[in-house]
């Protein structure tokens, strides 16, 4: 299990457990944190659990493979270090992980 924090763009902050093997996206969903829709339910069919890896974090995960790449051109105001949190697995390694929403999933 994993502490990830998820930063809205307001600020607000939500710090909550996420299972291993789990997505953040999943922990997101579980913990009903605004602004990360998941529309496709994590089958990295839309971007709407976009988000951005804080500095630290980003260079740590798997690196994207090309359809989640591909996905991403249909994110908002996607940065250098956007991902798909549908993507990204939860393992021990990730305990402390932050990303931040971005103000809009379209």
């Amino acid at each position: 299990m994993a502490k990830v924090t998820y930063i809205e763009t307001g600020g607000a902050e939500h710090q909550v457990d996420v299972a291993n093997g789990r997505s953040v996206m999943e922990g997101a969903k579980r913990y009903t944190i605004p602004g990360i829709e998941g529309d496709c339910g994590g089958a990295c069919a839309c971007a709407t659990c976009h988000v951005y890896v804080e500095d630290g974090w980003f260079e740590r995960l798997p690196q994207a493979e090309e359809l989640e790449q591909q996905m991403l051109d249909f994110a908002f105001d996607v940065q250098p270090n956007s991902r798909l949190s549908c993507q990204i697995k939860v393992d021990d390694s990730l305990d402390g992980l932050v990303v931040r929403i971005p103000p809009r999933q379209y």
